[in-house]
């Protein structure tokens, strides 16, 4: 089985996958964490590998940029790929002044100025939330690591370059930092009964304007990458 942006058949990806949005980034984890790895997917340069950590075994897989790509790709690695888990790891602006570049953030929920809920048909607002048994595993890999984290509400936005420059209000409702994929991989988890956790470092901050250096990130990043590893189930 395959599907028109993945090559694998069923069994070739794990229960649990980690979801960076830029596939090189992929790549690095699974060239750099894991051990016997395959790689299941070349469609559209979208790279997908398996492997283990720690003996468990373990996806990993770009998501592309926004929710329309993180939603195309969650939905098939759910429904057709029997997945169970997927963390979403990816960088973030600061919205709030309580987060600092380096930071690391585990959102809980996520806001989001996308009408991606309106599919669902329901009548009302959905809020969009992580898996708390994923959640709850992070902190306490976090806290094993020795890793300072928050956690919070995070704002995912279909928009980088905002227009309206009213992206830093969302801060005043106590929301810690902008991405652009998370509550359309809330939705499709919680559509499916599956589970899904996003977990962020802080990039940048739009309160400061203070952003981190190549070097910075490549260090918060490794942070990030191993919290999730240790996920894996």
């Amino acid at each position: 089985m395959s599907t028109p942006h993945n090559a694998a058949k069923l069994g070739d990806i794990a229960k649990t996958v980690l979801m960076p949005g830029d596939p090189l980034r992929a790549q690095y984890i699974a060239e750099n964490y894991l051990k016997d790895v395959t790689c299941y997917n070349t469609v559209r340069n979208m790279l997908g590998f398996t492997g283990t950590y720690k003996g468990k075994r373990v996806s990993v897989q770009g998501s592309g940029m926004g929710i329309p790509s993180i939603g195309i790709y969650s939905y098939e690695l759910f429904h057709q790929y029997e997945v169970d888990n997927i963390i979403r790891i990816g960088s973030a602006g600061a919205i709030s002044p309580d987060c600092h570049i380096r930071d690391i953030v585990i959102g809980m929920g996520a806001c989001t100025n996308s009408n991606f809920a309106h599919q669902f048909c329901l009548p009302g607002t959905f809020a969009p939330i992580a898996s708390f048994s994923l959640l709850e595993r992070a902190v306490a890999a976090a806290k094993k690591l020795g890793v300072e984290y928050k956690v919070g509400n995070v704002l995912s936005s279909d928009t980088f370059y905002d227009d309206s420059g009213m992206t830093k209000e969302w801060g005043k409702m106590g929301v810690l930092a902008v991405e652009m994929e998370s509550a359309g991989l809330y939705m499709n988890a919680a559509r499916a009964g599956k589970n899904a956790l996003c977990i962020l470092t802080i990039s940048d901050s739009l309160v400061t304007g203070e952003a981190t250096t190549a070097q910075e990130r490549q260090t918060s990043f490794t942070q990030m990458m191993e919290i999730a590893l240790e996920l894996a189930e």
